[in-house]
C-alpha cells in the first residue's frame, strides 16, 4: 500500500510539473519560431480539421433528436414555455461539452501519449547502457513534441466546442419556431436570460478546464522516461488506462465543480 501510495502520489506530481512545463512554452517565443511554429500549426490542423465535420454532423443529429424528444414531452405535459429553457441547459450547458471533450481524447491525446510512451519504452529498451539511445533532449522533445500535440488537443475542444454550440442553438430555435424571424425576440430574451454573467463564465471555464485535462494528462507521463519507473512492467501494461481513468476522474470532478456552480 505505501508504495502504490507513493506512484500514485508521484504521477499527481509528475503531471503538474508537466502542465507548468506546457503552459511556460505556451509564454516561450521559442516556442513559435519558424521551425517549431510549422509543427505547432500541423498538429493543430491535424486534430481539428478532419474531425469538424463529422462530429459537426454526429452532434447536430444527437441533438435534433434530444431537442425534438424534450419539445414534445413538454408539449404533452403543458409545459411548453420550458422546453426551450431546458433544451438549451441539457444540451448547451452540459453534454456537449462534456462530450466534446470525451472525443477529442479518445480520438487525438490518448492515441498520442500512448505512442509517445511505447517510442520511449522501445528506445529505452534498445538503448546500450549510459546512453540516450537517440532520444531527444527532455527541453527539445517538450517544444518540439508535446507542446504541439498538447496545444493541438486544447484547441480542438474550443474549436468543437464552440462550433457544436453554436449549431445547437441554431437547430433549437428551427425545431421549435421554424423558418421564421418572429420567434427571435422570444428567443433571444429567452437565451440571454439562460446566459447571465455567472453562467457564461462557468461555461467558459468549464470548457478551459476540460481542454486542460484533455491536453494534458494523456501526454504527461509519456514525458517522463519511463526506465526511471521502478514499476516499469506496470507502467507498460497499464499506461493507456491509467491515464483514462486519471482524466476521466478529473473531468468529472470539473463538471460535478460546474453543475454546483450553476443550480447551487
Amino acid at each position: 500500500m505505501q508504495r502504490a501510495t507513493v506512484v500514485w502520489l508521484t504521477s499527481w506530481w509528475r503531471l503538474l510539473q508537466f502542465a507548468v512545463l506546457i503552459l511556460s512554452q505556451g509564454f516561450t517565443p521559442a516556442s513559435y519560431r519558424k521551425d517549431n511554429r510549422n509543427r505547432l500549426a500541423c498538429q493543430l490542423v491535424l486534430a481539428t480539421a478532419p474531425n469538424l465535420l463529422w462530429f459537426s454532423i454526429l452532434a447536430a443529429l444527437i441533438s435534433l433528436v434530444i431537442i425534438r424528444i424534450v419539445v414534445v414531452t413538454a408539449f404533452s405535459y403543458g409545459l411548453s414555455r420550458y422546453a426551450l429553457e431546458m433544451v438549451v441547459r441539457v444540451l448547451v450547458l452540459e453534454l456537449i461539452p462534456l462530450t466534446v471533450a470525451l472525443f477529442v481524447a479518445l480520438r487525438t491525446t490518448l492515441p498520442a501519449g500512448v505512442e509517445f510512451a511505447q517510442k520511449r519504452m522501445a528506445a529505452a529498451a534498445s538503448a546500450p547502457a549510459g546512453s540516450t539511445g537517440g532520444r531527444t533532449a527532455p527541453a527539445e522533445a517538450l517544444r518540439t513534441e508535446f507542446f504541439p500535440r498538447a496545444a493541438a488537443g486544447m484547441f480542438a475542444v474550443w474549436m468543437l466546442g464552440a462550433v457544436s454550440c453554436v449549431l445547437t442553438l441554431v437547430l433549437t430555435y428551427l425545431v421549435i419556431y421554424g423558418f421564421t424571424p418572429y420567434g427571435l425576440p422570444g428567443y433571444t430574451r429567452v437565451v440571454g436570460q439562460i446566459f447571465n454573467p455567472s453562467v457564461a463564465l462557468i461555461l467558459v471555464l468549464k470548457i478551459a478546464f476540460f481542454s486542460f485535462a484533455v491536453g494534458l494528462i494523456p501526454l504527461a507521463s509519456s514525458y517522463y522516461d519511463a526506465a526511471a519507473n521502478p514499476f516499469v512492467l506496470r507502467f507498460r501494461a497499464t499506461h493507456g488506462l491509467a491515464d483514462m481513468v486519471r482524466m476521466f476522474s478529473v473531468i468529472l470532478l470539473i463538471e460535478v465543480a460546474s453543475l454546483m456552480g450553476n443550480y447551487y
